[in-house]
């Protein structure tokens, strides 16, 4: 049996690329690698037929090719993963694996091939309707001449909270993630936090989410406690973790 893993691009591996998407049916983080050009891909194959494919960027540095964050196999060749995998990792020169819980693949490559696997990213996806209120407070989209207030972390979104006449939140969803799905964030006046702004303006940013035919995700740091217990009472649950190791010694 001959394996063998050959660098590609993106419209060569395309119909693998959908299937992959299909069987994860959730968002992919790193999803705009590829249309960036931050990620190599390379055609897995056995025998010379199309088996599967991977993918490889940087972890830490974009820029790099060191770390393998995508892997998909056809069903019919998955008792191969192992060995398509180790090849992959030959063939590219990968240090580094990553990968997100929810792609159940990769993640079981991760564990098998790599050490030091740690978490520093909790991923969410829409559990709940809620309906928190806030009588005084006023969610609408951002107006061109708004006066926002300096963001710390996220950047100024496309819809804002307005209380007694003052911009106390803003928010919105990103687009360049896998179909159908969109990534909220948001920022609270740090003046005016504590006081469930964020829980309400998530909510209703969901909301605005669903009218442009996109389902609301997000992500945080596994250690923001905030952020995880505003996005949960808004009614997102956790859907994963963002996970990274180095590739063991094979001498080991």
């Amino acid at each position: 049996m001959h394996i063998k893993a050959s660098k590609y691009q993106l419209n060569g591996i395309s119909h693998l690329r959908l299937l992959y998407l299909t069987e994860t049916n959730c968002q992919i983080r790193y999803n705009a690698c590829h249309e960036r050009g931050w990620s190599d891909l390379w055609l897995l194959s056995i025998d010379g037929i199309d088996a599967g494919y991977g993918a490889v960027k940087g972890l830490d540095d974009l820029s790099a090719r060191d770390a393998v964050f995508e892997f998909y196999v056809l069903p019919p060749y998955r008792q191969y993963a192992h060995l398509l995998f180790e090849e992959l990792l030959r063939a590219s020169g990968a240090a580094h694996v990553e990968s997100q819980t929810n792609d159940l693949l990769t993640t079981a490559m991760l564990y098998e091939f790599a050490d030091g696997i740690r978490s520093e990213v909790v991923l969410f996806e829409d559990h709940a309707t809620t309906s928190h209120q806030h009588p005084d407070a006023v969610f609408r989209r951002k107006n061109p001449d708004d006066q926002v207030f300096g963001h710390q972390a996220e950047p100024v979104g496309d819809f804002i909270l307005e209380q007694n006449g003052e911009i106390v939140a803003s928010a919105g969803f990103l687009l360049h993630y896998n179909p159908p799905f969109a990534d909220l964030y948001m920022e609270v006046r740090e003046d005016c936090r504590r006081q469930g702004l964020g829980s309400f303006i998530i909510q209703e940013v969901k909301k605005a989410c669903y009218e442009a035919g996109r389902v609301p995700a997000a992500r945080t740091g596994i250690h923001n406690r905030a952020s995880r217990a505003t996005l949960s009472r808004a009614g997102m649950r956790v859907c994963g973790y963002m996970l990274a190791g180095e590739v063991k010694d094979k001498d080991r």
